[in-house]
């Protein structure tokens, strides 16, 4: 099972380094940031899986600080980009 887990940690950060290449290449703003909230959901699925792995509870309280953080980046998110069509 352990394996399993450290197979899909690396998963997980090959998802990320794809979003890093997508934040390099554009081509624009709303795929940067859309790209920005992946690192958000795959830091708590990483987090979850660490938790996991290494049977350590607060990563799982980690985990939910930053699926609240990705949840308010969301929501100014859609905020900035209503407020760009208006102008």
């Amino acid at each position: 099972m352990t394996l399993a887990l450290e197979v899909l940690a690396v998963v997980i950060m090959a998802t990320v380094s794809l979003g890093i290449y997508r934040i390099e290449r554009g081509p624009t703003g709303t795929d940067r940031m859309l790209s920005a909230m992946l690192f958000g959901t795959s830091g708590v699925a990483l987090t979850l899986v660490l938790a996991e792995i290494t049977g350590i509870g607060a990563l799982r309280d980690m985990a939910l600080v930053f699926a609240l953080l990705g949840a308010l980046t969301s929501v100014s998110f859609v905020k900035r980009a209503w407020g760009a069509e208006d102008r």
